[in-house]
């Protein structure tokens, strides 16, 4: 896997900022996954959803960043060709999970604001694991065509990957045959897999949004809170999921700044989730205080 080889010194840079922002993305998470689990205050569908969210992000860096980290260190990174299959499902699979728990969230808000008076009735315990399933079940599918069609391929040339990790659009220019239908395979099911979320999450803020603008100035106010934190995860998301997409189809793009681009969509949404959620989310902040307290005063004792 070439990576960033070819900048000389200047990878060491992005090493320190990837490292960095490696340990962020698993701190901040586990921090949100602890607190969502052991606060009695946050056992709602809205903090399940956020717990999965939350799992799937340092999972899904944890794909990836750790061996880009070890090829920083290493004059020629190696993998395996099952290991890079895997890294290229898992990696696919992951992203498209993010997506559509993002999906199952905004289902979630428009329960809550739309049908507030029977949210506790249609968001069950039973519905919050069936959406969860389905969103899964969702993720692993759609990559599942493209993986195999690029396991099936002759391979016979190079063996070097111009990328940061095991991605399908530069495993194909190694492929020793046409591969006009894997280039269709795969747009298919990359559309697939961003436009069915995407669509759910507009017809989900459209009906959200007709039902602020029936409401007084102080139920907009609280309803416009309970989005924005998910409003802007999803905005960061999907511009640059796009981002990503338009520069692998850019021709004037070099390899490095394709790597770099795809880098920052890897570990950018990951990284902000945390933060944004902390920020706009009072019950998550005083959670995440008491939490800390309780810490302090264990460790008081002990040294007490």
């Amino acid at each position: 896997i070439q990576g960033l080889s070819s900048l000389g010194d200047r990878p060491m840079i992005l090493f320190v900022i990837l490292l960095l922002g490696y340990v962020i993305i698993l701190g901040g998470n586990s921090i949100i996954m602890f607190v969502t689990l052991t606060d009695p205050k946050l056992h709602s569908p809205m903090y399940f959803f956020l717990c999965q969210l939350s799992f799937v992000d340092i999972v899904y860096t944890t794909s990836t960043i750790p061996k880009m980290l070890a090829g920083f260190l290493s004059e020629v990174s190696v993998i395996s060709v099952p290991g890079y299959f895997l890294q290229m499902h898992f990696f696919n699979q992951l992203s498209g999970t993010g997506h559509s728990i993002l999906t199952v969230m905004a289902y979630d808000r428009y329960v809550a604001i739309c049908h507030p008076l029977h949210y506790t009735s249609i968001m069950t315990r039973r519905v919050q694991m069936l959406l969860i399933a389905g969103a899964w079940g969702f993720s692993t599918f759609c990559p599942l065509p493209v993986t195999t069609i690029a396991l099936l391929r002759p391979y016979c040339g190079p063996n070097v990957v111009k990328h940061g990790w095991c991605d399908f659009s530069s495993v194909r220019r190694l492929v020793c045959a046409d591969t006009s239908v894997d280039n269709i395979v795969s747009l298919f099911f990359a559309t697939l897999s961003l436009l069915i979320p995407g669509v759910l999450i507009l017809t989900s803020y459209i009906f959200i949004g007709i039902s602020i603008s029936k409401m007084g100035a102080g139920q907009r106010l609280k309803a416009f809170r309970t989005c924005a934190a998910h409003l802007t995860v999803v905005s960061i998301s999907f511009t640059s999921a796009a981002f990503v997409y338009i520069s692998y189809r850019v021709t004037n793009f070099s390899p490095e700044v394709r790597i770099i681009v795809a880098v920052l969509y890897a570990a950018l949404t990951p990284f902000l989730n945390p933060v944004i959620y902390s920020l706009r989310n009072k019950e998550l902040q005083e959670s995440i205080r008491r939490t800390l307290v309780r810490f302090r005063n264990c460790i008081t004792k002990k040294h007490g």
